[in-house]
């Protein structure tokens, strides 16, 4: 990559509104320019310019239907990096909430969310960390899972289909932890079955998801964790 590309490239990113468009776009859905001008409280003419840099860039893939005009981060690789660019600009003392609806918000992304495709927060930490101690994963020579991560994944009936370069295991800076957690082919794998099964649901209009009776019970089951890590 040439020098003047790079900057081209961060440049995209170095703009608050456009900035709030990519951390909203985090939850892995697509959005309407509608939708992300209410979210970011912007005129619609501006998301329209805006969301055309992000396009051209590359940042962001557009769909259309209809009359209707979506937009999504473009890849896992543009997640990865949304997340880790706000992993390491998240101040060391953070803002106080200025509202009670503000501060329940804020502990519900902490204690769990969806990071694009995988899982965030504490639920993901504590995933990654009881994986490790298990033996399913290795985290000394950067992410990877052990033979017996394979075999738990399959024993549990979680495919890991192989797509495109996107590696099977990598670790992602968790920006309210500042820890990794487990992202890549099998970190999007678990989200999907943990979604699919019913052991977490999404709340609220963010990317905050809960474990439920029956994820606390599959998880404590799986992977030793303790329901009180996960609450």
């Amino acid at each position: 990559m040439a020098p003047k590309d790079l900057a081209s490239l961060a440049a995209l990113f170095a703009d608050e509104t456009r900035a709030a468009f990519l951390l909203a776009l985090l939850d892995g859905r697509a959005w309407t320019a509608g939708e992300l001008a209410r979210h970011a409280r912007v005129a619609p003419s501006t998301t329209s310019e805006h969301l055309g840099k992000l396009v051209a860039g590359g940042v962001l893939a557009e769909e259309r239907q209809g009359r209707h005009r979506y937009v999504r981060l473009a890849d896992a690789g543009i997640a990865h990096l949304v997340e880790d660019l706000a992993a390491r600009s998240e101040p060391a003392v953070p803002e106080a909430p200025r509202t009670l609806r503000a501060a329940s918000a804020g502990q519900a992304m902490a204690r769990g969310r969806t990071c694009y495709d995988h899982l965030a927060g504490r639920l993901g930490i504590a995933i990654t960390e009881a994986m490790t101690v298990r033996g399913l994963l290795r985290q000394d020579t950067g992410f990877a899972l052990t033979d017996g991560g394979l075999a738990w994944f399959a024993e549990q009936g979680i495919p890991l289909v192989a797509r495109g370069r996107r590696p099977v295991a990598r670790g992602c800076l968790d920006w309210t932890e500042r820890r990794p957690h487990l992202a890549g082919i099998a970190g999007a794998a678990l989200c999907r079955h943990a979604m699919d099964a019913g052991w977490c649901v999404r709340i609220g209009s963010e990317r905050a998801v809960k474990v439920t009776a029956d994820g606390e019970h599959a998880l404590r089951t799986a992977l030793g964790i303790e329901p009180a890590a996960l609450r």
